[in-house]
């Protein structure tokens, strides 16, 4: 008989220290909040200065769309005002004398943020998925990219860690255009019990796919530059080695994979202007002027493939920018730059982006993600098609060109990741906090039942 513990992360701690911890930091939040609010109110009889300082943020947002849709004068013009506006703002403050209810009441609801999402992230654990315990691997093998991360392998001894620990090493050999997906076929057909990857998402999505094709788990190494999958699983990415503490003591996730047009992704799909910019074989060597020197024309319509876009049986306003993610990212930021709640929810994010003048980028400015050039949803199949014979994309930040339709799809729980028991990484915490919640946490009225755990026996 073998015990499995199922362990859901989702519930909140009861314990009698979090507990009392989260009550007080809710009632420091609330504390704070009202502090916030009496700011605010003993300012609010210059309150043609504070209307002066949204203005002035609309126009730095304003500013910053002549700067990046032009060129010349225009685009100089922008720049100064994106810059100058803000000064401005600040020094209208500081000769008003609104300055010090200004920093007090940022400063304040900084303050009571910071301590409501402590009193919230005490209710829950770490991550929002189900782990199971796991058997260490027999026939572990990784595969790793000695140059990923600018040479993380090699800086963090990843591979006399990993073969100390019993695992088999397949250092790729870039010089010999390696096939990743070839080498994890082998691996596998010779007895490998566990893939995993030390490297970039794009390596790490390929290899994921083998796994879950052959129904075996897969470890992921945050050996890569930016490592948003291992992010979201919680893992260790300023110490990868930490991540081969999976292959002795680790438990097992259910996560999903996406597809695009029968490739793996497990981060985004991007579509549109950066599709487009990353294109160029400038980019690497010069990110910054590469894009100021193609955003005009694509911004204005007169560069790009236009896009047309189904998200599910919803037809979406043609977007600039198009960005679709293996589960929805928790704040619509449409460089992929966020966090996902959670990788098991079987539902594609899609974020779509369509500034066309500088009110709406002032909007933007304003409003952010609620503003109305900003579409955010889910969905099960995204289809994008195009009037070009090849549409420019970037999968997990690796540029390609598909022929349209691209069509993406979610595979629900398909991905069995192994990952250590005790993950470093920091917990993930909503952007928006629920006052709500925080309140009758203050109060004491809000019961913190016991974290569920649920046993089963295998035969």
């Amino acid at each position: 008989m073998n015990a499995i513990r199922t362990t859901s992360e989702t519930e909140p701690d009861g314990s009698g220290a979090h507990a009392a911890s989260a009550r007080a930091l809710a009632r420091l939040a609330l504390l704070c909040l009202a502090g916030a609010v009496a700011a605010v109110v003993a300012g609010a009889g210059q309150w043609l200065i504070l209307l002066l300082g949204l203005a002035g943020l609309a126009l730095a947002g304003a500013g910053l769309w002549w700067a990046l849709a032009h060129r010349g004068p225009v685009r100089l013009l922008g720049a100064v005002l994106a810059l100058a506006s803000p000064v401005g703002v600040l020094v209208l403050y500081a000769v008003s004398g609104l300055w010090v209810v200004a920093v007090s009441a940022v400063l304040a609801w900084v303050a009571a943020l910071a301590c409501a999402r402590g009193a919230l992230r005490r209710l829950r654990t770490p991550h929002g998925m189900h782990s199971r315990s796991a058997r260490p691997p027999r026939r572990p093998v990784l595969i790793m990219n000695p140059r990923s991360g600018d040479g993380k392998v090699g800086r963090f001894r990843l591979v006399e860690r990993a073969e100390a620990l019993g695992a088999r090493v397949i250092l790729l050999d870039l010089d010999a255009d390696p096939d990743p997906v070839a080498l994890a076929r082998q691996a596998v057909a010779e007895g490998a019990d566990l893939l995993g990857v030390a490297g970039g998402d794009g390596t790490q999505a390929l290899v994921a796919a083998v796994a879950a094709e052959h129904g075996l788990p897969f470890l992921v190494v945050s050996a890569g530059t930016r490592n948003h999958f291992a992010m979201d699983l919680g893992l260790d990415r300023e110490d990868p080695a930490r991540c081969l503490d999976a292959l002795t003591d680790g438990v097992e996730l259910r996560v999903d994979l996406g597809d695009v047009a029968g490739r793996p992704f497990v981060n985004t799909v991007s579509f549109g202007t950066y599709a487009e910019i990353v294109q160029s074989p400038e980019y690497r060597e010069a990110k910054a002027a590469t894009a100021l020197g193609q955003l005009p024309d694509l911004l204005g319509g007169e560069a790009g493939t236009v896009l047309h876009v189904r998200a599910d049986e919803e037809r979406l306003k043609v977007p600039q920018t198009l960005l679709v993610s293996n589960n929805p990212y928790a704040r619509a930021d449409p460089l992929g730059g966020g966090r996902r709640p959670r990788l098991d929810g079987g539902r594609l994010g899609v974020i779509a982006v369509c500034v066309e003048s500088a009110a709406q980028a002032a909007e933007l400015a304003l409003r952010g993600e609620r503003a109305s050039s900003v579409t955010s949803l889910t969905a099960r199949r995204v289809v994008v098609e195009a009037e070009a014979e090849l549409i420019p994309v970037a999968v997990d930040g690796e540029a390609l060109t598909l022929p349209p339709p691209v069509v993406c799809t979610v595979r629900p729980g398909v991905l069995r990741i192994r990952v250590p028991r005790h993950r470093p990484g920091a917990p993930y915490v909503a952007p928006s906090v629920d006052w709500r919640r925080v309140v009758r946490l203050a109060l004491g009225r809000t019961p913190l039942p016991l974290r569920k755990k649920q046993e089963q026996t295998d035969d």
